[in-house]
């Protein structure tokens, strides 16, 4: 193999092959409820209409294979994930949504599975799907909480052992164009999240993009690095320490048991919905959802977390000040200068 072959996509920008044409095998089978592929419908930057239909200049022509939104059905519909799984679809992005199950701790049967398999007739669980089509795979994606890391369904206690994909797959784990596994978290995803990191994806498989840039839980950084809070229409309140003592009050809702000051999302910034909604913005508390440690160590979602108990009050010896402060000035700057009258002198300080 020629040395420029060993090197990801996006960094043989001169040498990534030319793709024509990118199929998105997406299986929503996983332990989940649909709601990432709901959410892409949302989108809007950009849209999945606009992918799906070429209306992006330099993207392949890409065709999605996602059992909610297609026409197709039964062997139709699986005829794709076959071929990919054979290597007769060579050029394809696998997208994950919902958690996988531990299929090796089943007495009998099994947790999750897709179609049945040709030859034996037994159905196709989760991870023989994973282990099929991920090899072949250009780029791996999981798409919401479950598929990255595992969601509500691996919270402690549950009987299926079930994870999200660097834990199948491993966290060090490389597609064959040399991408590491990318995560794209939220219960649901963002939309708007989802869809710009997918057009980041197909950018670098044509070539036209470097190497995504991922943080330790492999999610992409300018999506996540900043917290709930940096982006918070509230946050002006905590630092006052003016906390809300209940719902509908348009105050910082840390007491109400919001994690937004140490949760990596972008919601707030960027709304939910043509940049409408989001968690915080309409008076929800963040509960962690973007987060690998989602949802054991956010619980109880409505106490108040156990930092912000301390921060809080931290805050609460000079928020007071501030106010003081800021109201001093507040009102200076509401009275106006006094040259400005109807008087028979000039009092501007003008001289001719």
């Amino acid at each position: 193999m020629a040395e420029a072959d060993n090197v990801p996509y996006g960094r043989k920008t001169q040498h990534a092959p030319a793709l024509k044409e990118v199929h998105i095998i997406w299986i929503t089978a996983g332990l989940g409820c649909d709601g990432d592929s709901v959410s892409i419908t949302a989108a809007t930057q950009p849209s999945i209409e606009d992918v799906i239909l070429g209306a992006i200049p330099g993207l392949p022509k890409v065709h999605l294979h996602n059992p909610v939104l297609a026409y197709e059905n039964g062997d139709e519909f699986l005829k794709p994930f076959h071929e990919a799984a054979r290597g007769e679809l060579e050029n394809f992005v696998l997208v994950m949504e919902g958690s996988i199950p531990n299929e090796r701790i089943n007495r009998e049967g099994y947790w999750a599975a897709l179609g049945t398999d040709p030859d034996t007739q037994e159905p196709i669980t989760i991870p023989q799907w994973l282990d099929r089509l991920a090899p072949r795979a250009l780029a791996v994606v999981g798409a919401g909480t479950c598929a990255t890391y595992g969601g509500i369904h691996a919270m402690e206690g549950n009987p299926t052992g079930c994870m999200g994909l660097a834990d199948y797959l491993g966290w060090d784990w490389k597609s064959k164009a040399g991408l590491p596994i990318v995560n794209v978290p939220g219960c649901p995803v963002q939309p708007d999240n989802f869809m710009e990191t997918l057009l980041y994806l197909l950018y670098q498989l044509a070539g036209l993009a470097p190497m995504i840039p991922l943080d330790e839980a492999l999610r992409p950084k300018w999506l996540f690095t900043r917290t709930v809070h940096d982006g918070c229409d509230r946050a002006g309140s905590y630092e006052q320490a003016i906390f809300a003592s209940e719902y509908g009050s348009p105050n910082c809702i840390v007491k109400l048991g919001c994690w937004g000051p140490v949760v990596q999302c972008n919601v707030p910034k960027r709304g939910w919905m043509g940049g409408i909604g989001g968690c915080p913005n309409v008076g929800g508390i963040c509960i962690g959802c973007t987060m690998p440690g989602f949802p054991d160590k956010f619980m109880p979602f409505m106490d108040e977390p156990p930092g912000a108990v301390l921060s809080s009050n931290l805050i609460k010896s000079y928020g007071p000040l501030i106010r003081s402060l800021r109201k001093l000035t507040n009102n200076t700057l509401n009275d106006e200068p006094k040259w400005r009258h109807n008087g028979a002198k000039l009092t501007t300080g003008y001289h001719r």
